[in-house]
């Protein structure tokens, strides 16, 4: 990519949207997700984009917006080249990252896939989140998730986590499993945790650690793939997490937007590392460039419009467990 800047406006705003009852994690519960909407024109085309700022970094989408417009006017001529240079990773960047991939593309008549050399987009299936509760509600929450989706994700909290990974399997034993910890077994023998999990067919473990303590795990031998989520932000931090796990997750708000995602998607892969693509809660909007780069991930996580309440008109497609791109976004 070489720079080419050109005068742009700029401009953001904040959406509220509801969530479909709430989305509870270990660090809480919500019931609803601020978004940031920024959108930059040449005077001629405009491209869109969306991010969710990252709550458990301090970010909000006043203080996202607030980045947009300092960065933009302090660069009334701006490409993704400076952007990735000069503004700090997080939601900000990625909403304005994002927008900048939509206007080019508009600017050259292109498809994302192409105007990025990504795999032409198919079906993929996307994992389904089953809230954090206790293990008879995520039971009945999987059982009736499991008759339109193949894959659940569960999210864990360090306690109680066998019971509810069994009642789980018990509500959908056909369904492939994947887990997040976010970041709560920092005390307990992963290993062992593991070897425990994997009797339930469970096939990722997200984040068992806090981040920057992943050296926990240095002499763990575990025998489901660990996946670094909340450690791994961008394509530095991958050499130094590469001893200790066997994917990462890319998510476009924490890494500042798809340019510097398909760096870290070079990265672990050149570094033997698995790929997962996952999201924050979000509309379609934001899941259209992750679901492009996800064309070359093994796990996928793009379910945040599935937990909102509603979502965007020309949505993303979602059916028998997969997501797809609709007409109106080919």
């Amino acid at each position: 990519m070489t720079s080419s800047a050109s005068p742009l406006s700029v401009s953001a705003t904040a959406e509220r949207w509801p969530v479909n009852g709430s989305f509870i994690i270990s660090r809480g519960a919500k019931t609803h997700v601020d978004v940031v909407v920024c959108r930059v024109s040449d005077g001629t085309h405009e491209g869109t984009g969306e991010a969710t700022p990252i709550y458990y970094e301090g970010e909000t989408a006043e203080s996202c917006i607030a980045s947009i417009e300092t960065f933009a006017h302090g660069h009334p001529a701006f490409d993704r080249l400076i952007l990735l240079d000069q503004m700090p990773r997080g939601a900000a960047r990625n909403a304005l990252d994002c927008a900048l991939w939509d206007l080019e593309c508009r600017q050259n008549g292109q498809a994302l896939w192409q105007h990025a050399f990504l795999p032409e987009p198919g079906p993929l299936i996307s994992a389904f989140t089953i809230s954090l509760s206790d293990p008879a509600k995520m039971e009945a929450d999987a059982r009736a998730a499991a008759s339109t989706h193949s894959l659940l994700k569960l999210k864990l909290s360090g306690s109680d986590d066998h019971q509810r990974v069994a009642a789980v399997h018990r509500g959908a034993p056909d369904a492939r499993l994947i887990v997040d910890a976010n970041e709560s077994w920092n005390d307990l023998d992963i290993a062992q945790e593991a070897a425990t999990l994997a009797q339930w067919g469970v096939e990722l473990i997200e984040q068992p650690v806090s981040a920057g303590r992943d050296d926990l795990l240095a002499n763990v031998r575990s025998p489901i793939p660990l996946c670094a989520d909340e450690s791994c932000h961008t394509s530095a931090d991958i050499p130094g997490l590469a001893p200790y796990y066997q994917a990462i997750n890319i998510k476009l708000d924490k890494a500042g937007g798809l340019t510097e995602s398909m760096r870290m998607a070079d990265a672990a892969e050149q570094a033997g590392l698995k790929l997962m693509v996952g999201c924050m809660l979000s509309t379609s909007l934001a899941i259209r460039p992750a679901f492009a780069l996800a064309q070359r991930a093994q796990w996928v996580d793009l379910d945040g419009p599935l937990l909102l309440a509603r979502d965007r008109k020309h949505a993303m497609q979602f059916a028998g467990g997969q997501i797809m791109l609709g007409e109106q976004n080919r």
